[in-house]
């Protein structure tokens, strides 16, 4: 072997023991000059989690959030815990500035519905849906009217009757604050049955979930609520559910018999949607994993029978298609309010 190779491979077994000894052996390349390194992955989650109720416990927003927790832990998708606490007040004005105060937060999960957008416009508070990150639309669910088993009312029509002669001799009740949902679902049925003056309409919020309890105790002489929420009163008999606000005869057993206000000859719907939000400014790493974990729970079979038990249709959505679903809610929602003389925007 001549001098000269000789040198190369002695040079060349240096550099390769000079590698071996440092470590550098198998190691990525470092980044070029001016390039940012890899952001090292992020494991998610790792501590318990925090669900909330924005109202007090047995409402639409309470069993959503407690059904969602039951189904991600039923199926493993989750396995960190889950604990729900119910944070009521303010038609869920006072979760919302909760979530304000945990702004940047990856551990906070709640459950809205229309009251988000309608709290804004209403006035009742200056947050809205654009001071929360939206993870995912999960369901539709609709108003349900219910009565007492005793109530001298027998029907939705007879109820409109009593309000067209006075619109303040039927007492309603509602879960959410007066000018959100559960007032205004009944206001737009009314409008569409030809009740004048609605907003003269007594409308009474039990925001700690005793609606159910005061229509039964004769505070009130209806209960706008959600299916869900007064699926077990309706089995046991204790209400008697008048009609709902779906397009379609929907659930099964007992929800399936309830008759829509569309078959009772008043031509209009609402939709309740539900989905789930985390604290302003979330960030991407749980963004990305509640939409994407959402997204399967959303397909398992556990998940489809709690919707069928509970009369919700499963139409799940997230990224820019639950953004601009939200946008024209909001839209719409001016209208509706505009229309009865609550916009306050």
């Amino acid at each position: 072997m001549s001098f000269k190779k000789t040198m190369t491979t002695l040079i060349a077994g240096t550099v390769v023991t000079a590698m071996l000894l440092t470590g550098c052996a198998g190691k990525p390349a470092a980044p070029a000059a001016g390039e940012a390194p890899a952001a090292p992955e992020v494991k998610y989650p790792e501590k318990a989690l925090e669900f909330i109720a924005p109202a007090g416990a047995g409402g639409g927003w309470d069993t959503t959030i407690r059904t969602v927790a039951k189904t991600l832990q039923d199926t493993k998708l989750v396995s960190v815990p889950m604990p729900v606490t119910n944070k009521p007040g303010g038609g869920g004005g006072v979760a919302l500035a909760y979530l304000e105060e945990k702004k940047g937060s990856d551990s906070i999960v709640t459950v809205y519905s229309p009251p988000l957008i309608l709290i804004n416009l209403n006035g009742s508070t200056p947050l809205g849906y654009k001071n929360t990150t939206p993870l995912a639309r999960l369901i539709a669910d609709y108003a349900c009217f219910v009565v007492s088993k005793d109530s001298k009312y027998k029907s939705i029509t007879e109820v409109m009757d009593a309000l067209k002669k006075d619109p303040k001799s039927v007492k309603v009740g509602g879960t959410s604050a007066a000018g959100s949902m559960d007032h205004l679902q009944f206001l737009k049925i009314a409008k569409a049955a030809g009740v004048e003056n609605v907003k003269e309409i007594a409308y009474i919020s039990f925001q700690d979930g005793s609606g159910p309890a005061q229509v039964m105790g004769g505070h009130v002489d209806l209960l706008s609520t959600g299916i869900a929420d007064a699926k077990g009163l309706m089995e046991s008999g204790d209400l008697v559910a008048l009609a709902t606000t779906a397009d379609k005869r929907i659930g099964e057993g007992k929800i399936a018999e309830i008759p829509t206000c569309k078959e009772l000859g008043i031509d209009a719907t609402f939709i309740n949607w539900r989905g789930l939000f985390g604290a302003p400014e979330m960030p991407e790493h749980a963004v990305k994993f509640w939409q994407e974990t959402l997204k399967k729970m959303s397909e398992t079979e556990e998940w489809k029978n709690a919707c069928k038990s509970n009369g919700w249709d499963n139409t799940f959505a997230s990224g820019d298609e639950f953004v601009k679903f939200l946008e024209q809610e909001n839209e719409n929602s001016k209208m509706l309010l505009s229309e009865i003389g609550m916009l306050k925007q």
